[in-house]
C-alpha cells in the first residue's frame, strides 16, 4: 500500500510542478473564477463547448499543490467528454475527497483521480482539491462568473 501512496503523491507533485492545460483560453465559451478565501486559492476555469461536448478546457491562477494538481488532472480528464460524463466524474471526485468511496479497488478504478483519496483525511484540504471541480461545474451549469468555497 505504501508504494501506491507514493505513486499517488508523485502524481500530485508532477501535476503541481508541470500543470497541464495551464493557460488562458481567449476563445472560451465560458469562464468562471473560483476562490477559496480560507487558504487563498484562486483559479479561473475556461471551457470551450461544442454542443454538449467539452472541446477544450484550461485554467489559470494560483494555489496550493493540491488545488493546482487537482485542476491539472481535471482538465486532462474532462477534455473531449460530454457535459453528462463530466458531471458524473465531478460526483465521483467529490465523494472520493470526502471519504465516501471506500475500498482500495473502488478507489483504484478512478485512475489518476485516486491520487486525491488521501485528501479525505484532512477535511480542510477538501475545498482545495475540489475548488477547480466546483468552478468547472458552475461553468457548465450556469452563467455565474464567480464562485467561492465559503
Amino acid at each position: 500500500m505504501s508504494a501506491l501512496k507514493e505513486l499517488y503523491q508523485q502524481v500530485i507533485l508532477d501535476h503541481n510542478k508541470a500543470p497541464r492545460n495551464f493557460r488562458k483560453m481567449e476563445d472560451a465559451t465560458r469562464s468562471v473564477d473560483g476562490y477559496n478565501p480560507l487558504c487563498g486559492d484562486h483559479y479561473t476555469v475556461y471551457v470551450k463547448l461544442d454542443g454538449e461536448r467539452i472541446a477544450d478546457v484550461s485554467f489559470q491562477g494560483a494555489g496550493c499543490a493540491i488545488s493546482k494538481a487537482s485542476a491539472s488532472v481535471m482538465t486532462s480528464l474532462v477534455k473531449s467528454k460530454t457535459v453528462e460524463e463530466v458531471e458524473e466524474l465531478f460526483g465521483q471526485f467529490h465523494r472520493l475527497v470526502k471519504g465516501e468511496i471506500e475500498g482500495e479497488e473502488e478507489v483504484e478504478r478512478l485512475g489518476k483521480l485516486a491520487a486525491f483519496a488521501g485528501v479525505s483525511e484532512f477535511p480542510a484540504r477538501v475545498k482545495c482539491a475540489s475548488l477547480a471541480w466546483h468552478t468547472l461545474h458552475t461553468a457548465l451549469k450556469s452563467e455565474e462568473k464567480t464562485i467561492s468555497t465559503e
